[in-house]
């Protein structure tokens, strides 16, 4: 497989398929069965081995699954057969995922020295009745010392992950877990609404009528005070779920892999289910360990399913992902793809008066207010039907 193009950098994603138990929300791929772990990297390292591009690289996330379920010479394995293999920044983000309960002090300073630069610790409440109906394996007080131990590693690049909108959430116990998380001063923040994915578990429970959604009109409330409270302190909002902490410069901490996906940047993915993109072409790998393992034991690339998107899927996808950052629809790539003038294609909605407090327009970006975020779906959908 070769893959061919030009800067702007791309990113490299790693799927590492395995937890030690799943998650009651978790619609990622992944697998309990940790005794497939070393066939699982023979597998991987023949499909990096395989994979030529003249791309360069600025980015390299290991996620999961849960990373840190290996130990700190395999992640190294990784990251060094990456390097070797593409043509990989020497001062490239690369950021492994980490879960409570799985480091320690010494396992984090060994990933430190095996080449991860950033962490993202999957936190998601401090408070342990939370954690437990989550379905989460680690405790409060094993988060608080897993962000402490990644300090005293060495690690001067530190995201946590939050979740909200959880039943019976008040706005103050959401407000206790913000706090609670910017007392550790991280550098990043993401912030994820509770969604019931179909066919997991906590999908199947709100079926059964097990527990009783919050309102939409409530998790609108926590997504107003989360945005509020973050850039009260620092963290403006840079993506829909995402802030970063504005020290010298406003996208000094944000995560440079993850923006890829939002501006149209090309990427690689290895391990089951990853996703590659280079313009116009997606890929998918097998969502399934047994097959994506034989695929590359017959010397065949493991993609289950190849598209190849039209231009008007190409403009949906960047007003799409666009409304969802800080900056917006970039007018100039609109352009660029369309060939049509973007005030022209949407006029009757920037001159809306309904809409004119919810949607934000400048010479160079459209981008949508707070109110305008809130009901996302609905505008990118009017976007949409005008393309």
């Amino acid at each position: 497989m070769v893959f061919l193009t030009n800067p702007p950098p791309a990113g490299i994603y790693i799927h590492i398929p395995f937890c030690a138990r799943k998650c009651l929300y978790c619609d990622f791929y992944s697998i309990t069965n940790l005794s497939r772990r070393n066939t699982f990297l023979d597998a991987l390292f023949l499909e990096i081995t395989a994979t030529k591009s003249l791309l360069s690289f600025d980015s390299l996330y290991i996620g999961g699954g849960t990373p840190s379920i290996l130990p700190a010479d395999q992640i190294g394995r990784i990251i060094d057969r990456i390097s070797g293999q593409f043509n990989l920044d020497g001062s490239a983000e690369i950021t492994l995922e980490v879960n409570p309960g799985t480091v320690t002090l010494e396992s984090l300073k060994a990933y430190r020295k095996s080449g991860v630069t950033r962490l993202n610790i999957g936190v998601q409440s401090f408070q342990d009745s939370r954690l437990g109906w989550l379905g989460r394996m680690h405790s409060a007080d094993a988060a608080k010392d897993a962000i402490l131990w990644a300090r005293a590693a060495g690690f001067d690049q530190i995201g946590m992950d939050l979740i909200y909108g959880l039943p019976g959430q008040s706005r103050k116990a959401w407000l206790a877990d913000l706090h609670q998380a910017i007392s550790f001063d991280p550098e990043h923040l993401s912030c994820y609404m509770l969604t019931c994915e179909p066919e997991t578990p906590l999908d199947r429970m709100r079926q059964r009528q097990e527990f009783k959604a919050m309102t939409d009109e409530d998790v609108c409330g926590l997504f107003e005070t989360t945005v509020t409270e973050l850039s009260r302190h620092g963290y403006p909002l840079y993506e829909i779920s995402n802030f970063a902490r504005k020290d010298n410069s406003p996208d000094a901490n944000r995560s440079r892999h993850n923006q890829k996906y939002w501006t149209d940047a090309s990427y690689l993915g290895f391990g089951p289910a990853a996703h590659s993109y280079l313009s116009p072409v997606r890929y998918r790998n097998h969502r399934d360990i047994s097959a994506y393992i034989s695929d590359l034991n017959s010397r065949t690339f493991p993609i289950a399913e190849k598209e190849t998107l039209s231009r008007e899927q190409q403009l949906m996808e960047t007003v799409f992902l666009g409304l969802r950052t800080l900056e917006g629809i970039s007018i100039r790539r609109f352009e660029e793809k369309s060939d049509r003038p973007f005030n022209i294609v949407f006029q009757d909605l920037l001159t809306d008066p309904e809409l004119k407090e919810l949607i934000t327009l400048t010479p160079e970006h459209c981008s949508l207010t707070l109110q305008g975020m809130m009901v996302l779906d609905a505008i990118a959908g009017m976007f949409v039907d005008r393309i």
